[in-house]
């Protein structure tokens, strides 16, 4: 192993900076990870502006990303729970980096077979649904709404629920072409937005008795439609805001319905929510990994 490492260094200007850095040493409680691949995050550009120097932001350099895959290089003092060479993935800072420190136990095993160019870009999705279904107290049998269900985070939802034996699972998508796409993940009906009134359909659905849980990724008035479409007693787990961090809702919606109304985000094993840095965090709209890069 080497002393230096290539990152990707943000802080400088409007464009990350391929450098040469320190490998990281992991203290008492982490692991050292042989990064493979990095995926990126709809936030990370965000973050690269509001450091970028040059126009205004805040210039405090910082090692980009927070997704990775790879296999443990090195443990730290008091670490059993891994070896050496055994495949992993997670969310941690410095991600665009050719080595990476996390605490042992935030560490996700990577399974048998999983290619690190898929790998990386699953923990966020997988963290994020799973936290957000763990706040509705999700148990089997339960029926769920996913908005925006054809979105990335949206496809891991509806496979995570029914893997998790939901007995329905109603996913939204704007584009019929995605029905196939949808149904193939394990959703059970498809709604349209734009040909079908979700709430309208969600309860010709299930019997006019509305969903358990819904999973909401779109926000603005997909929100407020969500709400008359929850069954009684039933949770509403807002996630992501992409049509809006505004809705305006009927509030006899949630109280003649007694519904428990959520608020979440992007998810971190350690914290449940995307963790802090010296960079500063996720902005709170931010969605999982779309795009993959390779570290070589």
């Amino acid at each position: 192993m080497t002393d230096t490492m290539r990152a990707l260094v943000g802080g400088i200007g409007p464009e990350w900076v391929l450098e040469e850095v320190p490998v990281p040493q992991p203290g008492p409680g982490e692991v050292l990870i042989r990064n493979r691949a990095a995926a990126t995050n709809n936030a990370d550009i965000p973050m690269l502006a509001e450091a970028d120097p040059t126009h205004g932001g805040h210039g405090k350099r910082f090692i980009a990303g927070f997704e990775y895959a790879g296999e443990v290089a090195a443990l730290g003092e008091g670490v059993d729970t891994w070896q050496v060479g055994d495949a992993v993935m997670g969310s941690i800072p410095s991600a665009f980096a050719e080595y990476v420190v996390a605490d042992h136990r935030f560490v996700l095993p990577r399974p048998e077979g999983l290619d690190p160019t898929i790998a990386c870009a699953l923990p966020t999705g997988l963290l994020t649904e799973h936290g957000a279904l763990t706040t509705a107290g999700f148990t089997a049998g339960q029926s769920v709404l996913i908005t925006g269900a054809s979105t990335a985070i949206g496809l891991i939802g509806a496979q995570m629920v029914k893997a998790l034996g939901a007995s329905h699972v109603v996913g939204t998508t704007r584009s019929s072409a995605k029905r196939a796409l949808l149904t193939d993940a394990g959703v059970d009906t498809v709604i349209v937005t734009g040909e079908q009134g979700l709430t309208a359909a969600t309860l010709a659905a299930t019997d006019g008795k509305g969903v358990d849980v819904v999973l909401d990724h779109i926000a603005g008035q997909t929100f407020a439609q969500c709400l008359p479409a929850t069954a009684e007693d039933g949770h509403v787990v807002n996630i992501g805001r992409l049509d809006g961090a505004e809705s305006t809702i009927n509030l006899d919606h949630l109280s003649y319905r007694h519904l428990i109304v959520h608020g979440g985000s992007s998810a971190s094993p350690a914290t449940g929510r995307w963790p802090a840095s010296s960079q500063g965090s996720y902005p709170r709209s931010s969605r999982p990994s779309r795009v993959v890069r390779s570290v070589p």
